[in-house]
């Protein structure tokens, strides 16, 4: 945690210091929006550092990015290794764009090599958002509290109607089967709603995923028909480089 950061949630501060931290925020934000901006519509894949390649789920998070970028999305990650690394990945060797939000932390997260744009905050929130913003659907591979805190975080967005219904897919049956028993003991007792339920779908297939993206976001947000912002000289905003057949595939 940097040093300001660790002040601002631990002290009083004056309120020029405050000030100071929301313009520091403001800079981080407008300089993501800068970076993203012409990246088109995203995946967003969730899941460990700590996973290398080799491992099942590093090798299916490959494969899960490059089904993406072959269905025309431009795949974004937290933009460090393992899981993150794996999408990024699999997305540039399929010919895709590929794009991570990454982390600057004490222990120094590099950007892995995967990624045709990058851009790194100090704020974890200001990157969470950003994360979401461009996204159309997430992919929750395994992983820890990161990857927990990230998708039900998206899964409260949608099911309080702060965002649109994008798909949310969490890839490992096994993996989440007992965090799925926790979630229908959570409908069970009342404190959800059973169409909760269906605001994710866990599966193991990556037909099963690919059917339910492009059910859920490519036609029911009308991808086919997406229209690029064009970048504006006089703001020194540059064109992003698509990937060969942006055109959105079943």
């Amino acid at each position: 945690m940097s040093k300001s950061e660790h002040r601002f949630l631990t002290h009083k501060n004056s309120r020029w210091h405050e000030l100071k931290y929301v313009l520091k925020v403001l800079a981080e934000f407008i300089r993501g929006f800068r970076v993203l901006h012409f990246v088109g519509p995203c995946a967003t894949v969730f899941g460990s550092a700590r996973l290398q390649e080799g491992t099942p789920y590093y090798e299916q998070a490959r494969k899960i990015g490059a089904m993406l970028a072959n269905m025309g999305f431009t795949v974004m990650t937290g933009g460090g290794g393992g899981i993150m690394e794996a999408a990024n990945r699999g997305a540039k060797e399929a010919g895709g764009l590929s794009v991570g939000c990454n982390i600057i932390l004490p222990h120094e997260q590099a950007p892995n090599p995967y990624l045709d744009k990058v851009v790194e905050f100090d704020f974890f929130f200001v990157r969470k958002v950003l994360l979401s913003k461009y996204s159309y659907c997430f992919i929750v591979m395994p992983g820890g509290f990161g990857t927990l805190d990230e998708m039900f975080e998206a899964i409260t967005l949608i099911q309080t109607h702060k965002m649109s219904p994008f798909p949310i897919i969490l890839f490992g049956k096994e993996f989440y089967q007992k965090l799925y028993e926790q979630i229908v003991a959570m409908e069970k007792a009342g404190t959800i709603s059973p169409e909760d339920l269906s605001l994710f779908l866990i599966t193991d297939s990556l037909e099963e995923a690919k059917a339910h993206i492009h059910k859920n976001a490519v036609e029911a947000f009308g991808l086919n028909t997406y229209k690029h912002l064009k970048p504006w000289r006089l703001l020194l905003e540059k064109k992003v480089n698509r990937i060969k057949n942006y055109d959105f595939k079943q």
